[in-house]
């Protein structure tokens, strides 16, 4: 899961409000883009929605108890580690000027309708029961979007992943089964740009997993909407990555050239191994 939405987000990154000609022109897969203006972020490397999906999984993985604190403090600390561009930019210089978790808490203004909790909300899929995924979902989406939209994409991306991972049901039905869940037109087809809001990205990612059988397809299809393609890639790839109806046939050469720093590829792989021996059941 993490590997994967980690290429997505990197691919993606190239690609983000870029114009439909150079979409046509550049997504094949043969490479990392690098994006005519975001220079900063060079090919393979991922920006913020890998960075906080790991916060999410390691806060997971750490074991202790699921509070805004801790999460603050897992936001804080990846960052702190590991400072790159790629998030907006009100948020970049925020993260920059903080130092703990209580000062986040206490100076954020979680009224954000838009993708951020939604990006890293994948990893949350791997509890079992249903309703802690939900909740757990909304404690972490509520410390920066704290809204109705906000919240509910959030929920919808976790549950994708969990979806998939417990075998619930065929990727044709996954849109009608989000609804009876969570508020939202989850099962109406998205077409045209993905703008900022996290909904928007949620229901392209859902379209392009519903309509494709395989993670080099679901990829290219991701960034054929325009807009902010990193976002819908990232959320797609991690659902689609714990899917038995999807041939996992991500190209070698971008699993590879994914950058592989401190926190970079086997890094990745690692956490990700230990994520989902959550999902395994107790012997």
């Amino acid at each position: 899961m993490l590997l994967e939405l980690a290429v997505g987000d990197a691919y993606g990154a190239g690609f983000e409000y870029v114009s439909a000609d150079l979409i046509q022109q550049h997504n094949d897969l043969s490479r990392y883009f690098h994006h005519p203006r975001h220079r900063r972020i060079l090919p393979g490397m991922y920006t913020d929605d890998t960075q906080m999906s790991l916060a999410i999984a390691e806060a997971i993985l750490s074991g202790e108890a699921w509070t805004p604190l801790m999460l603050a403090n897992k936001f804080v600390e990846c960052f702190k580690r590991d400072q790159r561009t790629g998030y907006a930019g009100g948020f970049y210089e925020f993260l920059q000027r903080i130092e703990s978790g209580e000062q986040f808490l206490a100076e954020i203004r979680p009224t954000s309708d838009k993708s951020g909790a939604a990006m890293r909300a994948g990893p949350i899929g791997v509890y079992s029961d249903l309703a802690e995924v939900k909740e757990r979902c909304k404690l972490q989406a509520a410390i920066t979007h704290n809204t109705p939209d906000g919240i509910h994409a959030a929920q919808v991306a976790s549950l994708m992943t969990h979806y998939f991972i417990y075998g619930i049901g065929p990727k044709a039905d996954l849109g009608r089964w989000l609804e009876s869940l969570v508020p939202g037109q989850w099962s109406e087809p998205w077409a045209g740009k993905v703008k900022s809001k996290g909904w928007m990205s949620v229901r392209a990612a859902i379209t392009a997993v519903q309509r494709n059988d395989s993670l080099s397809d679901l990829l290219r299809d991701c960034i054929e909407f325009t807009g902010d393609v990193d976002t819908v890639a990232t959320v797609a790839l991690a659902a689609a990555s714990c899917s038995e109806e999807y041939t996992q046939n991500l190209p070698d050469h971008l699993l590879q050239s994914l950058e592989n720093g401190a926190y970079g590829r086997e890094y990745i792989e690692k956490l990700d191994g230990q994520l989902m021996e959550i999902t395994q059941p107790d012997e």
